[in-house]
């Protein structure tokens, strides 16, 4: 049972900490945010002022394009009470050769935070490390825990709980699968992936959340067949065949992923109550159909909406 010293407690290891992934973080840790970006979200919808950040500022280092991440970040950093600034790779020196390192403790003298949204995960370790202020970890090539307790807190406020519901995910092996994975098995649920041979998750973020599955009561199976994976799932999850970077390789995916599209066939092997999800932007014709993503169990712009309090509630808890 949470009591309030419990929260209290929870509240103080949070300060300070980085946001790099879902698995430098307890299950209680997760379900604190779950809980608090809700309770954000609630205050927002009734009008209340919570401003908690006042005269704070969060440097937004951006080095990929962005419409959900951005708009998030920055308006909910207003909202909190304080100011983000936005920062492409053209905008400072990081961009033009000085370190990581260099760049993260002259930031850490001017902000109060950071995001960073990146290619390679290393680039927002190495910034973590060089600072001495709370950085975020706004999506790299590894994963996207800002996405995942965004999708976590949509299926809590839509189905009441987490524990034991059942996740699938049918699609890439990549950087959302990854935090999906890793979430689901903190939060005690069964996950299960289906991707064709050569888009499987990386074997290292399999290992980690197997290993946290095993401390929750929850499960992580990878496999090959969509169908088996999707049967009797809660939630239903994809993402575009070709993420960012990955472009030139759209012809030889859509080959790989053609028995892979999430239909109005396939879903039947859901439970009929699923939710879908899906991270946006979609392609719809390819990973999803229209009858699916625009359907009446798609929850896909109330999980867009919750990037906006989610993210408020890490920023809120950790800085």
């Amino acid at each position: 049972m949470t009591t309030a010293a419990n929260l209290e407690q929870i509240a103080a290891q949070l300060k300070g900490r980085d946001f790099l992934g879902l698995v430098d973080y307890s299950p209680e840790e997760i379900r604190y945010l779950l809980d608090l970006a809700i309770e954000i979200k609630r205050k927002h919808k009734a009008g209340e002022v919570y401003q908690p950040l006042k005269g704070k500022s969060l440097g937004m280092i951006f080095e990929k394009s962005s419409t959900r991440t951005r708009v998030s970040f920055e308006v909910g950093m207003y909202q909190l009470g304080g100011q983000a600034l936005f920062l492409s790779r053209n905008d400072i020196q990081m961009g033009r050769g000085e370190t990581i390192l260099d760049t993260a403790q002259v930031m850490s003298r001017y902000l109060d935070g950071m995001i960073l949204r990146t290619f390679g995960h290393r680039n927002v370790v190495e910034l973590a490390r060089g600072a001495t202020i709370p950085v975020i970890n706004a999506l790299s090539d590894q994963s996207h825990p800002c996405q995942a307790l965004a999708d976590y807190q949509t299926a809590l406020e839509h189905k009441g709980k987490l524990e034991g519901l059942k996740v699938a995910y049918i699609g890439d092996g990549n950087n959302v699968l990854h935090s999906l994975m890793m979430g689901a098995a903190k939060l005690g649920m069964h996950f299960s992936s289906a991707s064709p041979e050569g888009y499987d998750p990386s074997e290292r973020s399999v290992k980690s959340s197997i290993e946290a599955a095993e401390e929750t009561g929850g499960s992580v199976r990878i496999l090959r067949d969509p169908r088996e994976a999707i049967e009797g799932a809660d939630i239903v999850y994809t993402d575009v065949w070709a993420s960012m970077g990955f472009e030139e390789e759209q012809k030889e995916r859509e080959k790989a992923f053609a028995n892979y599209q999430v239909n109005e066939e396939l879903v039947k092997y859901a439970k009929p109550d699923y939710l879908f999800m899906h991270c946006l932007p979609a392609h719809r014709g390819e990973e999803v159909s229209e009858g699916v993503i625009d359907g009446p169990n798609s929850v896909i712009f109330d999980e867009a909406e919750n990037r906006l309090h989610a993210q408020k509630a890490i920023m809120a808890a950790i800085m």
